[in-house]
This record gives C-alpha cells, sequence and structure tokens, in this order.
C-alpha cells in the first residue's frame, strides 16, 4: 500500500507539489494496522488505495489522501491537531503517529463512539473523540497548530479558521455534493486572514452540521 501511495504523490506532483510523502507521514502510513479501522467485510480490501464503506453513509479515506492531508499540514511531533469528521478513526491514526495530540470531533455517535473505542485498543492515548457539529469545532482546546476536515463543507467554517494559531494550516475538501470539490490548503495570517491554495479536485462526503 505504501508503494502505491507513493506512485500517486510522483502522479500529482503538478498539482500538490509534493513528490513523494515526508518519512514520518511515510513511516505513519506503513504503520498504522488499516484492517482494525474498517468492518470485517472489508478486511481484505484494507490495504488498497482506495477508500471503503465503513456504514451511516460514511467512508475510510483513500491512503493517499490521508498521507496527503495531513503532509500538507507539514506535522511537527509537539503540534496539537484538530480532526473534523473521526469516522473510522484512520486520518486520526495517521496523524497520532507524527503529532503529540489529535482532538477529533464527529458528529455521528455510533461511528465517534466505535472509533474511540478502537484507537484506544490500538494504543493511541493522544487522541480524544468527542460526539459534536465539526462546524463549530472545539474551541476550549484551541488554538491548534493544525485541522484537518475529513468531509466536504460548502466554504470554509469560521469557526475552524478562528481556532487556528496563526501561521496555523487547514486542509480542507471544498464545494457541494453535487459540484465540483477541491482539497484546499489554508494558511492563516497574523491578523486572522489567511491564505488559500486549491490543492487537487477530490470527492467527499459532505460535512454535515448538527441540527
Amino acid at each position: 500500500m505504501v508503494a502505491e501511495v507513493e506512485a500517486t504523490y510522483a502522479e500529482t506532483r503538478s498539482e500538490t507539489g509534493l513528490a513523494a510523502m515526508s518519512p514520518a507521514v511515510r513511516a505513519a502510513l506503513g504503520k498504522v494496522e488499516r484492517h482494525r479501522l474498517v468492518p470485517p467485510a472489508q478486511t481484505g480490501a484494507a490495504y488498497r488505495n482506495h477508500p471503503l464503506p465503513i456504514g451511516a453513509g460514511q467512508t475510510i479515506s483513500q491512503p493517499y489522501i490521508v498521507a496527503l492531508s495531513a503532509d500538507l499540514l507539514e506535522p511537527k511531533p509537539g503540534d496539537v491537531v484538530l480532526e473534523v469528521g473521526t469516522g473510522s478513526g484512520y486520518q486520526a491514526a495517521v496523524l497520532a503517529e507524527v503529532v503529540k495530540q489529535v482532538y477529533s470531533i464527529e458528529l455521528i455517535e455510533s461511528l465517534g463512539t466505535a472509533a474511540a473505542a478502537r484507537l484506544r485498543e490500538m494504543g493511541y492515548g493522544n487522541v480524544e473523540v468527542r460526539i459534536g457539529d465539526g462546524y463549530a469545532g472545539w474551541p476550549e482546546k484551541a488554538p491548534f497548530d493544525g485541522i484537518v476536515v475529513t468531509a466536504a463543507a460548502p466554504q470554509v467554517p469560521p469557526a475552524l479558521v478562528a481556532q487556528l494559531k496563526p501561521g496555523g494550516r487547514m486542509v480542507i475538501p471544498v464545494g457541494g455534493s453535487d459540484e465540483m470539490q477541491y482539497l484546499k490548503l489554508l494558511v492563516k495570517r497574523a491578523d486572522g486572514s489567511y491564505d488559500e491554495k486549491r490543492v487537487l479536485p477530490v470527492r467527499f462526503v459532505p460535512l454535515v452540521p448538527k441540527k
């Protein structure tokens, strides 16, 4: 799987600007046991480089996108990162291998509870999961060095930008379910505004607000 992801990095270099995974993310991708984070019926496909269904209309992301999202954050060992959309816990696990602390929010209680239990069983004591509205972020734990959003929002949620540190980076898919979506990289300026870069076209499930 890692070799397949490396090949995809090379193929998309002109779009992403990254020809290969960073050593830290490459090691993390090789270490995380993806088969433990998919439903039993999907374990045979766990190490293929594509998304898989995990129930409740959600998916576990393609390993390439998980690695790329982590790399775009330029993570450091002392960083504290927010993930919006826990899903299976896969992105959180990869991030947990390369940063100090991951806070992860999941709207669907059954998914969030199951992911939290699996992550504990796998030894990720530096991941904390809560059930809640991803659009609101996790203000009590802010500011964050980085934020990864694993579902597509129509626009960048202002609350998430507010919870980034100056110089912090956010990776987020933006676009409606019936339109072209793009993975975007945001870098927050000292004045609270941000620079934005469109990385590549993607297809994510929608980021649903809490009712």
